[in-house]
């Protein structure tokens, strides 16, 4: 045996001493530090968890606890998941998401998880009270999904601190969450997914495309239903690089169709349904090379000709809902 693998198996051993470690069988676990078990801890208190789901948060060995990944370098807490796993599509509040829910508070406890990097609470019931403004502290964060958990009142405008964050969902379409500006976005520097479906956007003004327009790594854009209007759409040009899906169906623009999309070649989805279009479809539609689905449905005053629309890579496309003459 070489000196390397020795002094790796003293420094192995010395870790099950000091509780960095933690062996099941063949395999060698490592353990979370107290600080972040307190931290767990206390948040698992503030929530009220009626079917058990964290039953296993309990013990020392947190990176074992359901839910939690850990660096396996350091034991590090790094993602907190505990999404609902068996929503229920329904619209009564008190059933939606299932059975398997949690609710209660959101404890500040996390802020003590300096290398939490997910966190994914979506598909509970958090009975309408506000998304935890603390959440803008958590530097470290490249994932937030806080989708459908039944919060309300304004978005925090601090979620824009997070500049190391990738994806950001905090779609709401049956509860009262609302943002008046989206200018706090631009902080959002690093991200590729944006989703606020349902959320209501009627008062963030007529430079919501701006400001997306700005974030250099946006791949994907959803804003069904967010009671955006007017004829923002209407832009001459947008520098969306690396967008790849779009959705901003359900809103009431009554607008002339954005001939910007047909330059975004990285497109593969759109849905522009129901959002109150008119004019021309761009023919240029046909020419996107990676363009898979496009629903321009219930636009009742947009018009195409078929026999051009379908031409070239449109041949193979079988993903499309739109009328055209």
């Amino acid at each position: 045996m070489g000196k390397v693998s020795i002094l790796g198996l003293v420094l192995a051993v010395l870790g099950v001493l000091a509780g960095e470690f933690v062996c099941n069988g063949d395999t060698l676990y490592i353990n979370c530090s107290l600080s972040d078990r307190k931290s767990l801890t206390d948040f698992k208190h503030g929530l009220e968890d009626p079917e058990n789901r964290l039953s296993s948060w309990k013990g020392t060995h947190c990176c074992q606890w359901r839910g939690i990944s850990c660096d396996n370098t350091n034991g590090a807490v790094i993602s907190v998941d505990l999404h609902n796993p068996y929503p229920v599509s329904s619209a009564e509040s008190s059933t939606r998401y299932g059975y398997w829910n949690l609710s209660g508070e959101i404890r500040p406890s996390l802020l003590k998880l300096k290398s939490l990097q997910h966190l994914d609470l979506s598909l509970n019931t958090f009975n309408n009270i506000p998304i935890p403004t603390f959440l803008g502290s958590m530097r470290s964060l490249r994932y937030l999904n806080l989708s459908e958990a039944g919060f309300s009142g304004a978005v925090p405008l601090n979620l824009g601190n997070l500049s190391s964050l990738e994806f950001l969902d905090v779609s709401s379409p049956f509860s009262g969450l609302a943002v008046s500006s989206l200018e706090w976005v631009r902080g959002l520097v690093s991200l590729k997914h944006l989703a606020i479906n349902g959320v209501d956007l009627s008062m963030v003004g007529s430079n919501w495309l701006g400001v997306l327009n700005v974030l250099p790594h946006l791949a994907e854009i959803h804003l069904s239903g967010c009671g955006l209007s007017g004829s923002v759409l209407s832009h001459s040009s947008v520098n969306f690089t690396s967008l790849s899906v779009i959705d901003l169906s359900l809103n009431h623009f009554d607008s002339i169709f954005p001939d910007w999309l047909v330059n975004i070649s990285s497109l593969s989805y759109v849905d522009l349904s129901n959002c109150g279009l008119y004019g021309r479809i761009p023919l240029g539609f046909s020419e996107l090379p990676s363009l898979q689905y496009l629903s321009l449905a219930m636009n009742d005053n947009l018009s195409a000709s078929c026999s051009q629309l379908f031409q070239g890579s449109w041949k193979k496309n079988r993903g499309s809902q739109f009328g055209c003459k």
